[in-house]
Parts: structure tokens; sequence; C-alpha cells
């Protein structure tokens, strides 16, 4: 099936608003996505036509089967091309999202499972997101804490649960990207922020906010 670039912008983002819950809002899709709740309605409408969600009005919004598929196949392309930006053109994770944006809608099959083996099929991205495979199949991952929560004085960078430019930015800037590992030197109960060490840096300090968004594994 044929889809605008339109339509592939409003399946993944269904398809990330779903998680957790059955049902999207038109509003919640149209906060995503920047535009209309009336603009939202009428993509409805199409993608309806198409069996890619259900939807009744006022109801909210849900992927079908058959749009799931579609939508994880988007995914998929999206956080293959991030990692091929990262691994192989040495791009920053902050500079990664906005391009992969783009790539992800060259629909070539055959392509995309090249891409995979060039970099040695690889389950999550730059972010710590997992990649579907070819068939829309999601790898179990490690149950991961966030920094403020972890326990273990040393971790290793997994992922991020805020991809904001701002945040990766700050993160690049202080060194801290995946696999990065980390030492917790102290905690502050003053203002619950964290003093860090990374290997061969000299110790630093982060939020509370910042460490809330940094999802981490023990070593």
């Amino acid at each position: 099936m044929n889809l605008t670039v339109a339509e592939e912008n409003y399946i993944k983002s269904i398809y990330k608003l779903q998680e957790g819950t059955n049902v999207v809002s038109t509003n919640a899709i149209a906060y995503e996505l920047d535009t209309k709740p009336a603009s939202v309605t009428d993509m409805a409408k199409k993608l309806k036509e198409k069996k890619l969600i259900d939807y009744e009005k006022y109801q909210g919004i849900s992927l079908t089967h058959e749009g799931r598929k579609m939508a994880l196949q988007i995914v998929r392309r999206h956080r293959l091309w991030e990692c091929f930006l990262v691994d192989k053109l040495a791009f920053s994770w902050n500079e990664v999202h906005e391009i992969a944006e783009e790539l992800e809608h060259v629909r070539s099959e055959k392509l995309i499972n090249r891409l995979s083996e060039f970099l040695g099929n690889p389950t999550t991205d730059p972010h710590g997101d997992p990649i579907p495979d070819a068939q829309g199949r999601i790898s179990k991952t490690r149950q991961l804490v966030s920094l403020d929560k972890a326990t273990a004085r040393r971790l290793e960078v997994a992922g991020v649960s805020d991809q904001s430019s701002s945040l990766l930015q700050f993160l690049h800037a202080k060194g801290i990207k995946l696999g990065t590992q980390i030492d917790i030197i102290e905690r502050y109960e003053f203002d619950n922020s964290v003093e860090i060490k990374i290997r061969n840096q000299p110790a630093f300090t982060i939020s509370e906010q910042v460490s809330k968004s940094i999802m981490v594994k023990s070593l």
C-alpha cells in the first residue's frame, strides 16, 4: 500500500501515542503533529477508508493490525537510519532525528534490509529505543531505570526518555551517549542533583531533571 508522507507521519504518531493506551484522542495527535484537530479528523477519515485505523467520532483512534504493521515498518526505517548516521557518518545523537524523519519515507524494503545487514542488524537505535525486525518483531530489552532511581554505583547509559534536541545537546557536550559508563560519586538531598564521573574526565554534577531522563543499567 502506497501512503503519502503525511499519512505515514500520522500512522507513526498514532503508534507512538498508542503505547500504554488503547485509543488516542484527536487532540493528542494534533498536539504531537502541531496541527489542528479538524485536520486530524480529515486524515482519520482517509486512514479509516484504507483500513489502517479504527475511528469513531468522539471515541478516539487506534491502529488496526495492518496499521500497526505499517507503523512498525516506518519506525524500523527511522531507527536504522539513525544508527547509520551515528555509526557510519559520525553524526551526534542530537543531530540525527530530523534527518531520519526524511529518510524514513524511502520505502524500498530491499534497501532497508541491506542497511540492517550492513549495520550488523542492530536491535536498538542511538537513543536506546528498540528497532523492529523485518517481520515487525521487537526484542525484549533488559529492564532499565532512570539514573535518579538507580541504586548501583557503576552504571551504563542505555537510553534517554526525553529525546529533545536541547537535552541531547547537553548530554553530548558532557560526553554522555549510549554505552557511556558512569560512576555515581554523590547524591545531594538538597536538590536531588547527582555528582557523576565518566572515565578520564573530572566529576561533574547534573540536575534532577537530567538524571530522570537518562536510562541506565547496572554493570
